[in-house]
């Protein structure tokens, strides 16, 4: 199915046991190049906290944190998929840059029924830049 237009998706790890459904006009994606996004070859899509349903008990995922520890990726315990995530915080540095911080979900649109990725456009990310714990001043 193509991007375009808003409206209800639904989502689902591989073995469906994580599902979950987002209110969203795709119109882009991101791709990142961090060591994790790079590895996992997620396509993300940020929504926000009112456009993101979670139809499975967020207990019954399993959460990785690294690098700053800020950021929650979550796994389903079954099958090992990615459907989303909650995006690291802000570092003191993009504050006072004026970045605006972000509070909802980053989708994995691998996970989303009938979306052709063909047709969304994809800006890249260079999350391999970012400083780690041990890199911030």
């Amino acid at each position: 199915m193509k991007a375009g237009g808003r409206r209800v998706w639904q989502g689902a790890c591989h073995c469906r046991r994580t599902r979950f459904e987002i209110t969203a006009d795709i119109r882009r994606a991101r791709i990142c190049n961090c060591s994790i996004c790079h590895k996992r070859g997620a396509v993300i899509f940020r929504v926000d906290e009112d456009s993101f349903r979670l139809l499975t008990p967020l207990g019954d995922l399993v959460c990785y944190r690294w690098g700053t520890g800020t950021a929650r990726d979550y796994f389903c315990k079954t099958c090992g998929i990615l459907p989303f995530r909650r995006p690291r915080s802000l570092t003191a540095q993009e504050r006072e840059k004026g970045t605006e911080e972000f509070t909802g979900w980053a989708v994995n649109l691998r996970c989303l029924d009938g979306l052709d990725l063909r047709d969304v456009p994809l800006a890249e990310v260079d999350g391999a830049s970012l400083p780690l714990p041990g890199q911030l001043p």
